[in-house]
């Protein structure tokens, strides 16, 4: 099969072009490198440095199915460039969804569980919303066959460890390896469900296998912690934490109680958050 993923240099979509590299597809990755990397690009996928923006035809790449991952992520930085996740996460989807819907080929669209902590929280998770809602709308009157998946805190190979973009694990873990302190903003209490990739992964490969079309998948483990139970995990002792003001805009807690992935695809994460941190620490123990 043609599978295009776009975002396919992330973290995601690296991990879900070198699944389907294995499984024999001929994989296409469509990425302007905003936080791509061009380090993670997998033999024998083809990339295209390319913004969704500005393409509204697919039709010369042949695609099967497309995995719509693309996407300016992260909660803060949205804040700062409003403009700029709007054109993206929502005008880019828009270009998307209608040549889908136009040529029949299945899409999968990542939106975000930020959603549930409310749609105007911050611009980011308004932007993906709107992702959503056109996904929605061009079901209901355009007949595109697509499934909306919902990522919680995903980790794991490949992770961002750099810039304003990371997610809390990658930040920590590099904090850990140049020895520096772990940054935790408000009082630690809040709650994330935290996935790890290889699970991400799964779910999204049995989307396709299953063929299941005009879903909404809730992608999470189903299980919390705070960022202080997350710091002892890490064996990071108090001195080694540095408290700062709680951000804007961020929800309290996460957690996926959803079980449509269970009863539709058979999926349930495994990977436990704990067994990763430990590996983590013991490596880092080795190397140093």
């Amino acid at each position: 099969m043609n599978i295009i993923i776009t975002g396919g240099a992330g973290f995601v979509g690296t991990n879900l072009a070198k699944r389907f590299m294995k499984e024999g597809h001929n994989v296409t990755s469509i990425d302007n490198y905003y936080t791509g990397k061009k380090e993670n690009h997998i033999e024998g996928v083809e990339y295209l440095n390319m913004d969704i923006r500005n393409i509204t035809d697919y039709s010369w790449l042949k695609p099967d199915v497309i995995f719509h991952l693309a996407a300016i992520a992260r909660i803060q930085p949205s804040f700062k460039e409003p403009k700029e996740y709007f054109t993206t996460n929502a005008n880019g989807t828009l270009n998307l969804v209608h040549y889908c819907s136009e040529h029949n080929v299945p899409l999968v669209y990542a939106g975000s569980s930020s959603k549930h902590s409310g749609r105007f929280k911050n611009p980011y998770t308004f932007s993906k919303d709107i992702g959503e809602d056109l996904v929605t709308l061009y079901q209901k009157h355009y007949n595109l066959k697509a499934t909306i998946v919902r990522f919680y805190n995903v980790y794991g190979p490949y992770q961002l460890e750099d810039g304003g973009y990371c997610t809390l694990i990658g930040i920590w873990l590099k904090a850990l390896r140049e020895g520096r302190k772990l940054n935790i903003f408000g009082d630690g209490e809040q709650r994330r469900d935290f996935t790890h990739i290889h699970d991400i992964i799964d779910a999204l490969v049995k989307i396709q296998n299953q063929d299941a079309w005009g879903y909404e998948f809730e992608l999470g483990r189903g299980i919390n912690f705070s960022i202080n139970e997350i710091a002892n995990m890490l064996n990071c002792l108090p001195n080694n934490i540095k408290y700062h003001p709680q951000r804007p805009g961020e929800a309290r807690e996460t957690l996926n109680t959803d079980t449509k992935a269970k009863e539709i695809l058979g999926w349930g994460a495994k990977i436990n958050l704990e067994d990763y941190l430990k590996s983590e620490v013991d490596y880092l123990k080795s190397y140093l």
